[in-house]
């Protein structure tokens, strides 16, 4: 089981979600974290392999659970029986030492970030007391607000809340990373 916090990342669809992942990511790995991410997806079939591929197959012939792995990257599927709480899912990421979720905006186990970007709607779906900051485009009250592009911040900020150091390692400045 993971003992790393989570944070959810929520918003309305096409708010930036993704986008704040993403800028996240590189920002706390600066800063020598190992990052994990889980993404909700409302849909309830998604696809991560190819049809017709081997593993595709595999699952396709009723394994319960596969997983392709190469030398440098794996993945795993597993056929659920009911859907996996975030608690449970989270506790399938190892060796990370923050985990990043996209979504899951229903859960209120754990604390959340809510982007609120005006060309979607000025209105938060949170009020402030349900989210640990806004990162928006738009003045907002109550609760500490972020710019879109401000990751930085938002990043020292985060990792203050969270009494987590940073700790720059050689690593993960190098541009490979």
């Amino acid at each position: 089981m993971s003992d790393a916090p989570i944070i959810r990342i929520v918003g309305k669809s096409g708010s930036g979600k993704t986008t704040l992942i993403e800028k996240l990511i590189p920002a706390l790995k600066g800063c020598g974290l190992r990052v994990g991410t889980i993404k909700h997806h409302a849909h309830p079939d998604f696809e991560i392999d190819q049809a017709g591929k081997d593993s595709w197959r595999h699952y396709e012939a009723g394994a319960d659970a596969v997983m392709i792995a190469s030398p440098v990257k794996m993945a795993a599927v597993h056929r659920l029986v009911q859907p996996l709480s975030l608690a449970e899912l989270a506790a399938g990421l190892s060796a990370v030492d923050i985990i990043l979720v996209d979504g899951f905006g229903r859960d209120n186990t754990t604390p959340k970030i809510e982007v609120v970007r005006a060309a979607r709607s000025a209105q938060p779906l949170n009020p402030p007391g349900d989210v640990l900051a806004y990162v928006t485009d738009v003045p907002l009250d109550g609760a500490p607000c972020f710019g879109l592009d401000d990751v930085e911040a938002l990043t020292g900020w985060l990792l203050a809340h969270l009494l987590i150091e940073c700790s720059p390692s050689s690593d993960s400045l190098s541009p490979d990373h």
